[in-house]
């Protein structure tokens, strides 16, 4: 393996690269693309270890260190291992998601706008969760956020949302923009269903479904961990592998085509493996909104890219819904669903992106 001097593109204003060979195969990579994502895993893990030590019974991070290793005394450990750090798994698991889902979207849509939330996606989800609260009862339903019957419910109305955004969308391919109008009419229309159950439901299972609609990671333990984390082992990888696919498509169909990328398909595998990762997620801790749409662009300025990067997208995804959990469960009066806290975070960011995009389009 040897590192090659760095090397320059045409554009005056490209930061510089540097080529990795190793054998006959050799990359580019810019200095940030690294440092970036390996600064925000290192922040994770320190705000998870907080997280982990922080609640009634408050532990120390080196106590925290040591009770994750096998040290320390039991009721440490049984703290950390069996009460809290499900919770932050899925937290971390759910934000990997949503990034690379966001980050996925946005290139692929060319519209930092993009998110699973404007796709629809979300709302599929929401149906169906809801739909099983309203139908099983709020104290059933939620009893079965341990077992199968509200995320088993979530995840099947995202994906069959997905199949109608692909039906109403394709047309000798996807095209980025009738995507997401589609998906804007199908979120309205998914809005407007669960409106409609929530209204033919009692009040205590309103209130039921009210909270996972929110998006929370209350209660939330390895029975969510351990399916999201199968599913992620599959489809992270299947969108690191989509990489060149995504640096072409990120120019148009026209220059991708030129690049020798079979459209049709490419769309395809990148809007599926999307939609999938969304799906997941929401099935785990219900609709978190903004954290699909805010990572991805603060992640392509961060490394300064022409694309968001999903890899420091994910991580950053994370970083936002630990700490966010984190804010919610201490900082606050009361134990306040993440997604509140989220919401918080992105509604401005999603306001001055509306701004900035119409005061690019009067120049």
């Amino acid at each position: 393996m040897t590192l090659a001097a760095p090397t320059r593109t045409p554009a005056s204003h490209a930061r510089p690269r540097r080529t990795l060979r190793v054998g006959p195969v050799s990359t580019t990579y810019r200095r940030r693309s690294l440092a970036v994502p390996v600064l925000v895993l290192v922040l994770l893990l320190l705000v998870s270890a907080v997280s982990l030590g922080r609640g009634d019974y408050p532990i120390s991070v080196p106590e925290v260190l040591g009770a994750l290793v096998g040290g320390g005394d039991d009721t440490a450990r049984f703290i950390v291992v069996e009460l809290r750090a499900p919770r932050i798994a899925v937290a971390v698991l759910v934000g990997l998601a949503l990034g690379v889902s966001g980050a996925l979207i946005q290139t692929f849509a060319r519209n930092p706008l993009a998110s699973p939330d404007v796709l629809g996606v979300t709302g599929g989800a929401a149906i169906g969760a809801v739909a099983v609260i309203v139908a099983g009862g709020g104290t059933t339903a939620v009893g079965a956020l341990g077992g199968l019957g509200v995320p088993a419910a979530a995840l099947l109305g995202g994906l069959v949302m997905a199949g109608l955004i692909f039906g109403l969308a394709w047309q000798a391919g996807i095209d980025g923009y009738r995507l997401v109008l589609v998906g804007v009419g199908l979120s309205a229309m998914a809005q407007a269903v669960v409106s409609y159950l929530l209204t033919r439901s009692a009040l205590f299972d309103a209130a039921a479904a009210n909270v996972w609609l929110t998006g929370s990671l209350n209660g939330r333990g390895w029975d969510q961990a351990r399916p999201l984390a199968i599913a992620l082992l599959l489809l992270v990888p299947a969108a690191l592998a989509m990489t060149r696919v995504l640096d072409a498509l990120q120019f148009g169909d026209e220059t991708a085509r030129a690049l020798g990328v079979r459209v049709p398909l490419a769309q395809l595998a990148v809007v599926l493996v999307a939609v999938g990762l969304a799906a997941f997620a929401v099935s785990a801790a219900g609709p978190i909104q903004f954290v699909a749409l805010v990572v991805p662009q603060i992640a392509v300025r961060l490394t300064g890219g022409s694309r968001p990067p999903l890899l420091t997208a994910g991580l950053l995804g994370a970083l936002l819904l630990t700490a966010s959990d984190l804010v919610a469960r201490t900082a606050l009066p009361e134990t306040f669903p993440v997604g509140v806290v989220t919401a918080v975070v992105g509604a401005p960011y999603l306001l001055w992106l509306l701004v900035r995009g119409r005061r690019r389009s009067t120049l």
